[in-house]
């Protein structure tokens, strides 16, 4: 993914919000936006910044954060020191890509937000798409997804991701929703079947950068 997601954190408690905004300002592939304290706020936000993601706290000082999820066109996660059952099945109900207890360490976050970044890659663009694509999506966001994928299976979505075009094992792995130590692993056995081939781009400092293409034999 090449353009960072923006982001717009919604919380009534500035303290809280810039907590939740600094760490997703550390994960390379989204940016924020200044925090909304109240859902006019937000709102306003969606219709002049047209965020891709919202981090919604479940109650604002003037509504409902899961209802105004319900009422917005764009993905969103629940932060929420709310734990109760009615409060969640409600919030899934919604729309709600993910679910948050608060407190919760940084890393519970920035391991949804990868997961985030992975969805969003299997189902980018306006494609049709197979029946696996869409449990694989799923399956990502509950972070279940990798090991349910057979090497085979694994094996045919690097394949149809170099359809795309010649990428890094990195960009593979974005492209087909699975980590780059999994694509790295599975490349190398393609390449050697001759199914993949690869190249070495030199670029002026460093070291050169593996690229892979669909074989030609």
């Amino acid at each position: 993914m090449t353009t960072a997601l923006s982001t717009l954190v919604i919380d009534d408690d500035f303290r809280v919000a810039d907590l939740h905004r600094g760490i997703v300002d550390r994960h390379p592939a989204f940016v924020t936006l200044p925090p909304a304290r109240t859902l006019r706020e937000a709102a306003e936000t969606v219709r002049t910044a047209t965020p891709d993601l919202l981090l919604v706290d479940a109650y604002l000082p003037d509504g409902d954060g899961i209802g105004f999820i319900g009422a917005t066109d764009v993905d969103a996660i629940v932060l929420s020191a709310a734990a109760d059952a009615p409060t969640i099945r409600r919030a899934l109900r919604a729309g709600a890509l993910g679910y948050l207890v608060k407190p919760f360490d940084a890393r519970a976050l920035t391991t949804l937000l990868d997961r985030y970044v992975r969805f969003r890659n299997v189902l980018a663009g306006d494609r049709g798409l197979a029946q696996e694509e869409i449990d694989r999506a799923r399956g990502i966001l509950a972070g279940d997804a990798t090991p349910s994928v057979s090497r085979s299976a694994t094996e045919q979505l690097i394949l149809e991701s170099l359809g795309r075009g010649e990428a890094s094992s990195s960009e593979i792995a974005e492209r087909s929703g699975i980590s780059r130590a999994t694509a790295q692993r599975h490349l190398s056995s393609l390449a050697t079947r001759g199914l993949v081939e690869v190249r070495l781009r030199y670029g002026t400092t460093g070291r050169p950068e593996h690229l892979y293409a669909v074989g030609r034999g």
